[in-house]
């Protein structure tokens, strides 16, 4: 009888935890910044759940204030999940997507683990080729020999 009562209690408590993560997520793509923030503090607290909310965040096509926030979340993550959020933050170091990078460089430097960063390629300067034997276009103009003036003339 106990166990029966125990199952349904699991299924209800896992249908409202399906619906405030769903809530939470609506929450983060939200205009106003102070509920973004609030709903992505929220999810930190919910270990491996919020984790994979806020990845997805992140690694999606969402705006740019909306990965901030994701970002912010996983910063205020704590104890074992804060290792893997550094994890989520290294893998968008490599990813293709320059808001996705600048967002988790930001971050990481904010978590203070700038030192992480890929060593960036540096550009080879452009060599200078010098033409030599090409003629100018104009021929350069010469001075006229003086004349005499012209007796007619003032």
């Amino acid at each position: 009888m106990e166990s029966e009562k125990n199952g349904c209690l699991e299924r209800e408590e896992g249908k409202s935890c399906a619906e405030l993560l769903e809530k939470l997520k609506e929450q983060l793509c939200s205009s106003n910044a102070s509920v973004r923030r609030q709903a992505a503090f929220t999810l930190s607290w919910m270990q491996e759940d919020g984790l994979e909310i806020l990845k997805a965040i992140i690694f999606g096509d969402h705006p740019e204030s909306t990965k901030n926030a994701a970002a912010y979340g996983l910063r205020k993550m704590r104890g074992r999940m804060k290792k893997l959020a550094l994890d989520v933050f290294k893998e968008g170091l490599n990813n293709r997507d320059s808001l996705i990078k600048n967002v988790c460089s930001h971050a990481l430097e904010m978590m203070g683990e700038a030192d992480v960063k890929p060593a960036k390629k540096k550009k080879k300067a452009p060599v200078k080729h010098r033409i030599q034997d090409v003629p100018p276009k104009r021929k350069p103009r010469g001075r006229i020999a003086l004349q005499r003036p012209n007796p007619n003339r003032r």
